[in-house]
């Protein structure tokens, strides 16, 4: 059972790895324990934007009088939600089957542990183990929620996001510990679909990865929604001893008591590292990451990793991206290394937040002398008669040179919208460029270029 290329995981970083590979004429297989596709299309990316999806639509049959519009009897079916979400998981990790038959991928069903020797164990349902050796070995095992000490899930009243998508029944209330993507994610979604929602952040601001701008912003929308935040707090414990449960949450102000039905945590992630073998064959990590090149080999040759699983954004687009770069080096091809400074981050919340580069602060606190623009969707005709006015374009360039060094959108649809800022600085467009570039009226991506305008103080619209 001998192979070129042997992939444990079948993630976007896994799957999209082992495509290239049989593309560049590596035989090659892909070691999986659970479901093609990983956590991204099974119970990440997908899934939870098919929950955001329905929630949308119910928010707009809510709201369709704002439209001149008339329904009666609206209701939501939150099993039904829950039930097309997963369908349309199910769907997606048969395309991938499909793609692995139609690239001539053999698939190694069971758990997957390195060893020296460049091998492959795998360990099937059964129990049975069998060896594969390979001349490369890329370990793409990916991440699962993170457990805090002090906040154990046992899977009913304290849970983490897979269990969050799969709910037998709607909670009334619930706290949702955490405001990273996957955090604010979810407590957007079960507020919009009725969901008394409490979201505690242990730092001052919401998403707080974001320039400051925006998490103002994304601040005021949540609150707007009905949801309650609590940003500079801490969950101490959660008794889960009665109905429900009570969380002692601690703020500057002291501590306070808070009761729900169910607390999602969303701390965070852990990355699948342990019993995978690496120790045995010495492959070197430091802080839940393996340590990696910038062609993803480890200290140990024949062995790789990517995703999750190393330093870097734990994002689905970077791990696609690191397994492609990763195999091309292994054939031979002139490649790129990765650019981590252009890496697009998005968020798919109401409103939606998009953005890439560096934040205001982080351009200053760089020595950068900047052009800061700004454009609201308020002044946005597209977005104005969309209903969706809420948000902002805002763009950071130097001063001296012209760089597009930042830009940071929230508002409706800017998670498709922000391929032009990262196209643009990948190809180090100035800001004089953007800006006389012609772009089509009314959109909301014209917001990029009356934001740059602004910048040059050369704004029409505002």
């Amino acid at each position: 059972m001998k192979y070129d290329i042997i992939i444990v995981g079948s993630g976007p970083g896994g799957y999209v790895t082992a495509i290239r590979a049989s593309q560049l004429g590596f035989k090659t297989a892909v070691v999986e324990k659970e479901s093609l596709g990983g956590v991204c299309l099974n119970w990440g990316c997908i899934p939870t934007k098919a929950l955001l999806k329905s929630a949308q639509v119910y928010d707009y049959l809510k709201h369709v009088d704002q439209y001149g519009l008339k329904a009666e009897s609206i209701d939501k079916d939150f099993n039904a939600v829950v039930s097309r979400s997963r369908n349309i998981a199910n769907g997606m990790s048969k395309g991938v089957q499909f793609l692995m038959k139609k690239n001539k991928i053999d698939i190694i069903d069971g758990f997957g542990k390195v060893k020296t020797g460049k091998k492959v164990a795998v360990t099937s349902e059964d129990g049975k183990v069998k060896e594969y050796s390979a001349d490369h070995i890329i370990i793409a095992t990916g991440a699962r929620s993170r457990e805090l000490p002090n906040l154990p899930q046992d899977g009913e009243k304290v849970i983490g996001y897979r269990k969050a998508m799969t709910l037998a029944s709607q909670p009334s209330s619930m706290i949702v510990v955490g405001s990273g993507a996957i955090g604010v994610e979810f407590a957007h979604f079960y507020n919009a679909m009725g969901t008394k929602v409490t979201i505690v952040e242990y730092l001052p601001n919401l998403v707080p990865l974001e320039d400051k701008d925006v998490s103002k912003q994304f601040e005021r929308s949540f609150k707007k929604a009905g949801i309650k935040v609590m940003t500079n707090a801490s969950v101490e414990s959660v008794d889960t001893s009665g109905k429900g449960i009570k969380a002692t949450v601690k703020t500057k102000k002291g501590e306070e008591i808070l009761e729900a039905d169910i607390v999602l945590s969303a701390v965070g992630i852990k990355t699948n590292i342990e019993n995978i073998g690496l120790e045995d064959v010495g492959i070197i990590t430091d802080r839940d990451k393996i340590l990696v090149n910038d062609w993803y080999q480890t200290n140990i040759p024949g062995y790789y990793a990517i995703g999750d699983v190393v330093p870097g954004p734990a994002l689905a687009h970077v791990a696609s991206a690191e397994g492609i770069t990763c195999v091309e080096k292994i054939a031979g091809l002139h490649s790129e290394k990765i650019d981590y400074g252009n890496i697009p981050g998005c968020t798919y919340a109401s409103p939606e937040i998009a953005s890439v580069g560096l934040t205001e602060d982080q351009a200053k606190d760089q020595g950068y002398e900047i052009k800061v623009g700004k454009f609201p969707f308020s002044a946005s005709g597209k977005a104005t008669a969309a209903g969706t006015p809420d948000g902002f374009v805002k763009v950071i360039f130097d001063a001296k040179y012209g760089e597009w060094l930042g830009c940071h959108m929230i508002g409706a649809g800017v998670t498709d919208m922000i391929a032009e800022a990262v196209l643009g600085r990948k190809l180090e467009t100035t800001g004089h460029e953007v800006l006389k570039t012609i772009h089509p009226h009314p959109t909301m991506s014209e917001a990029v270029m009356e934001a740059v305008a602004d910048a040059y103080d050369e704004v029409i619209h505002l």
